[in-house]
């Protein structure tokens, strides 16, 4: 059993020796704990800290990707390397290393998929209690979208399976967090959450430069990956609203028409007509992305089953 702890950088040549250090390399259940840097276009000298702390892997993007695109590189690397459970931190040293055992301890036991540290936000004191809201708020509104009981859901602490690791594909070029929920729920994964711990602040949040823009983002990738997955479901309460909506200018018509004033009403009719034609072709668009998502899943396990060739091509002594 080999267990790969992955580390996306942006100019962490401050913290990335704590959190290196921080990391067991020894765990029960595990055979082999190996380190993976994947560095985002640092220009700092993060890949040189990372040679000398002797870390197994390193991976360089040539320039600055965002964290999103980091984290799908690496953990392809992860599973080019022979991972069988591959484990995700934080270069700033947020999450306790120590806790790494807690984390995988539910992929071990055959109970999870993928596992994701809780860090108990409320007890974090430089968290303001704003953010402590926001962050339960926003965790909350994840559960109720992608049918999982992720406590925490932003946490970038988590452990994934190699089939979960494989079954990954982040569309978002912000952040990976809310998206691979919601894609492990729909697609029926089991999701795991284990209270971990966290170390004194070190940086400011570079993904939280604005938390309204980052409420804003948060909300759109919930969206929008929610509809990939249940496209029926929103463009159909969608265009019902519309209907709606259009019955409202329709009756007052009729009533009016009863009444024998219908003459000058002919507006709230006409009306009605645009709201019951915009809401039966949202119904339709609703109709034709159910089609496109039932493709889309056959072109995933499509590309999950290329995905197990080409790794036994790099792994031949294993299945994948």
């Amino acid at each position: 059993m080999k267990l790969l702890v992955q580390i996306p950088c942006f100019n962490e040549e401050t913290t990335l020796p704590q959190t290196v250090r921080d990391i067991p390399r020894q765990i029960d259940g595990i055979d082999r704990v190996e380190i993976l840097v994947v560095d985002d276009g640092s220009t700092d000298g993060t890949v040189a800290v990372a040679r000398e702390l002797g870390v197994d892997h390193i991976v360089k993007n040539i320039c600055n990707k965002g964290l999103a695109t980091t984290f799908m590189v690496g953990l392809d690397a992860c599973l080019r390397a022979g991972a069988d459970i591959v484990v995700n931190t934080d270069g700033d040293n947020q999450y306790s290393g120590k806790d790494i055992a807690k984390l995988v301890a539910p992929i071990l036991n055959e109970e999870a998929d993928m596992v994701i540290g809780d860090r108990q936000t409320d007890t974090i004191t430089h968290f303001s209690g704003l953010k402590r809201k926001l962050q339960k708020w926003g965790s909350a509104s994840v559960r109720m979208v992608s049918d999982t009981d992720v406590a925490d859901a932003v946490s970038g602490f988590r452990a994934f399976s190699r089939d979960a690791a494989m079954r990954m594909n982040v569309i978002s070029r912000f952040t990976y967090t809310i998206e691979t929920v919601i894609q492990a729920g729909k697609t029926k994964m089991a999701v795991a959450s284990v209270p971990v711990g966290t170390n004194p602040k070190t940086r400011r949040s570079r993904l939280i430069d604005s938390m309204p823009r980052f409420i804003g983002r948060s909300v759109a990738t919930m969206i929008r990956t929610y509809t990939m997955y249940r496209p029926l479901k929103v463009f159909a309460f969608i265009g019902i609203l519309f209907i709606v909506a259009g019955l409202i200018p329709s009756l007052r018509f009729l009533f009016y028409f009863f009444m024998g004033e219908s003459g000058g009403h002919i507006q709230s009719l006409i009306l009605a007509a645009i709201l019951f034609i915009v809401g039966f072709q949202i119904l339709v668009i609703g109709l034709v992305a159910d089609i496109i998502s039932v493709n889309r899943r056959l072109i995933e396990e499509t590309l999950l089953r290329v995905k197990r060739i080409e790794l036994d091509h790099f792994n031949p002594n294993r299945n994948s």
